[in-house]
């Protein structure tokens, strides 16, 4: 924990001295990726409202987007830690705040452990459910930052840890788990899948390289992008069951739509041999397919 630092000297600061607060806040902002919120943030909601069939009680909206801000952070925070080294020699994220040195291990390690206590904390004061489950869902969110180091299947992984976010926002609300949330994480669980299947293609020769594990390392882009969309088709018959159990009516079914004409339009511009559009597939396509997604399926639910 840099034990050696001075004690006036904060730990932000610490790594590079020229650094101002401001700075520092954008580059922790970067660091958890924050803009990323919105690809889990709003199945959380959507299956809140799913959940109440209308808006849950404000404390619990609250509670709920404490518990997901204070996981997605200790996640990122965990995950930069955990690959600070092969950051640095990677170049497409040598430039990333703790390689770089804009901010220490040790502030990031602060950061980790208050993020840790939000969730929890959070989690604590939704039910008794959420209280048992916050600790299995924490460590999963830290086993994925290994995963690539041991198998494949990381893409999975990472699925599953955006995946429960829906499940525990539904447990939130109603105290128990039901078909509906579970079938909406696994829909959550293949996009993301797919998407950071795509996202992977980016460092597919630097995986090789280094003896990382992943999709497009071992079985090449062409195959990738297959199994990508194979994924993302499979995502497809999970939402519209999740519209028939739920008795969703024609809004919901018109986010269904615009989600597989965003997929569609995400495949149809990444091939191979022309990478160059992966941040528009990644960042605009999936963006709009969770907020549309939830916009429209929360809207019929208020509006019925």
């Amino acid at each position: 924990m840099n034990s050696g630092s001075a004690p006036s000297v904060s730990p932000v600061s610490a790594a590079h001295p020229g650094r101002g607060p401001a700075r520092s806040f954008v580059a922790t902002l970067e660091m958890i990726r924050f803009s990323h919120t919105l690809f889990a943030l709003p199945f959380a909601l959507l299956a809140a409202v799913l959940a109440a069939v209308g808006l849950p009680p404000v404390a619990t909206l609250v509670k709920i987007l404490l518990a997901m801000v204070g996981a997605r952070s200790a996640a990122m925070a965990h995950n930069r830690l955990a690959d600070r080294h092969l950051d640095a020699v990677n170049p497409r994220t040598a430039s990333r705040a703790l390689p770089a040195g804009i901010l220490s291990a040790r502030f990031v390690r602060i950061f980790l452990v208050a993020s840790s206590l939000l969730f929890l904390v959070a989690a604590a004061s939704l039910n008794r459910l959420t209280l048992i489950l916050s600790p299995v869902a924490l460590a999963l969110l830290f086993f994925y930052s290994y995963t690539k180091r041991f198998t494949w299947l990381s893409h999975a992984v990472l699925g599953l840890c955006l995946g429960i976010a829906p499940v525990g926002a539904w447990i939130a609300v109603r105290g128990r788990f039901d078909l509906v949330p579970i079938l909406l994480g696994l829909a959550v669980l293949l996009w993301t899948a797919g998407f950071d299947l795509l996202y992977a293609l980016q460092d597919e020769e630097h995986d090789r390289r280094a003896g990382l594990h992943s999709i497009p390392a071992r079985w090449g882009t062409a195959r990738a992008l297959v199994i990508s969309a194979l994924l993302h088709a499979a995502m497809l018959p999970l939402l519209i069951a999740v519209w028939r159990l739920s008795g969703s009516g024609v809004l919901f079914a018109v986010g269904i739509a615009a989600t597989a004409l965003a997929l569609i339009y995400q495949h149809a511009i990444v091939r191979p041999g022309n990478l160059s559009r992966v941040n528009t597939a990644f960042f605009t396509a999936n963006g709009f397919v969770s907020v549309s997604l939830a916009a429209f399926g929360i809207a019929d639910v208020l509006l019925r």
